[in-house]
């Protein structure tokens, strides 16, 4: 940390995969935030009024925060850390969409085509968070499911939601960010898709919050 700002650097190393996929998704959030000023203006203004500015963020206010969460979503739908959700073997000989499965398949959910088809959703390559405002999470005609579906969904998922909604909650509170440079957000190969160029970014601490943490 420097005086006057602070710079940061989210990627993929050698980390577990689920710090891996919590910093990747709390990275993607701030850059495409970064992209839309009028979003991540919104995003504050509603911590501030919520929050308010003599505490922190905390984990309990993240479901007390709904266009914080339907940022969230925004950015698993169209950057889901696995684009292709566990693989599954057919029990028996099937047809499904005109297609014959025969016994013994393997079969993978690309869930990155679903979440980014222009024939399920309005621009899809569009940063929206608005699309999810009104929604039930847990209904979405299989349009959106980042984290798998039913009895075979990630149970990682509420965790998942709360670790990022907590992490950029609070970078959305406490800093002003600027960019550094060009923003490249290409995607590398690799099972929760990192990013080919390192998200870069500036953040300067808010006024106050220096005044709460001297």
């Amino acid at each position: 940390m420097r005086k006057g700002g602070v710079a940061t650097e989210t990627g993929e190393g050698s980390s577990p995969r689920s710090i891996s996929y919590f910093i990747q998704h709390t990275g993607v959030g701030v850059l495409l935030l970064l992209q839309h000023p009028d979003i991540l203006a919104r995003a504050r203004a509603e911590i501030d009024n919520l929050v308010g500015k003599d505490r922190l963020v905390r984990e309990s206010d993240i479901t007390k925060i709904p266009y914080l969460r339907c940022i969230i979503n925004e950015t698993l739908r169209m950057h889901p850390a696995a684009p292709l959700l566990t693989p599954h073997c057919s029990s028996q000989t099937c047809t499904v969409g005109g297609f014959r499965v025969p016994r013994g398949t393997i079969l993978l959910v690309n869930a990155w085509d679903i979440q980014n088809d222009p024939r399920t959703w309005d621009d899809p390559e569009k940063f929206v968070p608005e699309r999810f405002e009104g929604l039930d999470e847990g209904k979405n005609d299989f349009k959106y499911f980042p984290f798998g579906w039913g009895r075979r969904g990630c149970p990682g998922e509420n965790m998942a939601k709360q670790m990022v909604g907590l992490a950029l909650g609070s970078l959305i509170q406490c800093f002003e960010w600027e960019n550094v440079g060009e923003i490249d957000m290409t995607e590398g190969k690799g099972v929760i898709t990192p990013k080919v160029q390192p998200l870069r970014a500036r953040c300067i601490p808010r006024p106050f919050v220096v005044d709460l943490l001297s």
